[in-house]
């Protein structure tokens, strides 16, 4: 079989829609075209049917009920719906957030939107592996705190944080548990109810569903929680969201949930292997190094720095024919190095030199193969033009030198 270029290993951006997800939606478009909330004709119930049948498959992937899923615009929109409507819904009993350095911007801007309007909000550091410190987290909780919000898998290092834990300390001290499980759910389990949460958004981009739909879960009993609306309408989704349902697209993040839900784990078990494969090879080459606890972490994601080679630039040499994402992050229209890996304590130079491989379902052996030569021969080829890589060669101590600035 021919290997076909570009290879797409930047599936944490996003991933392509799957056949099987594309096939489900294409009725809802044309023939079966109803608005879920047109209650007095069968045009209407038939939307309507499509979308319950998909709150089921929704609900089931992670262990919820129907009614506790709310559907929204994407991630973007379920991380300010669960924010905001938990920072207004629980106003009378505190505002008080805890939050964590390494979260995606669309929590991180929404708590600085919060902290405009007069709430409070606890940034927490990470340790060099990317986990939060869980004695730091109880210790920052007062009587004020309403809410503690932290991802589930990071979309940058893939590290995985400890979240039944977590659950377990707001639990303890009454506080409501709201994680971004974008990059989670679909590649590993999880299960709101085993793992203690009161709130998780998601998205179906993210699992090879439709880009533009997505989830807010919100627990309905032991605790029952309530979020105030950000989208005021008609009074869709039990009132916490108005708007006339994307029914092609709820259709697809309803099969997307199914297929993840069947493939799941001969994925996950397909995915690490060849993520390790992919490491191991890399790690040959020295100054290398992975970003981020190795062993908490997604099955399809590995960050990776290579000494005294700059990111773009090794984007550069293999750009045409493999989709990466450097260290300069979602954000790189700003040459600033990655957020993320500045708060895993990485120095500028480790973290601009960094690259994010996100496999996923379309992801072959062969493109794993043709990757691991493309970067090695570019990593070779731009560490030899470097006048750093021929210093520390010589075993001059890099660190040391005084840089003149002009």
């Amino acid at each position: 079989m021919e290997l076909k270029l570009p290879i797409y290993l930047d599936n944490n951006a996003t991933t392509p829609m799957d056949p099987r997800v594309l096939e489900t939606m294409l009725p809802y478009f044309v023939e079966k075209f109803g608005n879920a909330a047109s209650r007095n004709h069968s045009f209407g119930w038939v939307a309507e049917e499509a979308v319950d049948y998909s709150r089921e498959q929704v609900a089931k992937l992670i262990n919820a009920d129907p009614k506790e899923i709310i559907f929204t615009s994407g991630a973007t929109e379920a991380d300010n719906l669960a924010l905001k409507g938990v920072y207004e819904m629980y106003a009378t009993k505190g505002n008080h957030i805890i939050t964590c350095t390494t979260e995606h911007k669309a929590v991180l801007d929404t708590c600085k939107h919060i902290e405009k309007t007069g709430g409070q909000v606890t940034y927490l550091n990470v340790k060099a592996d990317g986990l939060i410190d869980l004695n730091e987290l109880e210790k920052a909780i007062t009587e004020k705190t309403i809410l503690i919000s932290i991802m589930y898998g990071n979309n940058e290092t893939g590290v995985i944080q400890p979240v039944q834990e977590i659950s377990k300390i707001a639990r303890k001290h009454g506080v409501l548990f709201f994680t971004d499980a974008t990059q989670a759910v679909g590649k590993i389990p999880v299960d709101v109810n085993a793992d203690g949460i009161d709130l998780m958004a998601f998205s179906a981009h993210k699992m090879y569903g439709p880009k533009g739909v997505g989830a807010l879960y919100v627990r309905r009993k032991n605790p029952r929680v309530k979020v105030t609306s950000q989208m005021d309408g008609g009074g869709h989704e039990r009132g916490m969201r108005s708007g006339t349902l994307n029914v092609p697209g709820i259709v697809g993040l309803g099969k997307a949930c199914e297929i993840c839900m069947q493939e799941m784990d001969t994925e996950a078990k397909r995915l690490s292997k060849m993520r390790d494969r992919l490491e191991v090879s890399l790690m040959e080459m020295e100054e290398t190094y992975v970003n981020g606890s190795r062993e908490h972490r997604l099955p399809h994601t590995a960050n990776i720095s290579f000494k005294y080679v700059e990111g773009e630039g090794l984007m550069m040499g293999f750009n045409k024919n493999i989709a990466l994402s450097s260290g300069s992050a979602c954000t790189s229209a700003s040459l600033e190095p990655s957020y993320v890996l500045k708060a895993l304590g990485l120095g500028d130079d480790l973290a601009h030199s960094s690259l994010r491989f996100g496999l996923g379902r379309f992801t072959t052996d062969e493109q794993i193969d043709f990757t691991i030569d493309a970067i090695k021969n570019t990593v070779n080829k731009l560490r030899e033009m470097s006048p750093l890589w021929e210093m520390f060669k010589e075993g001059v101590d890099i660190n040391a030198i005084e840089w003149e600035h002009h």
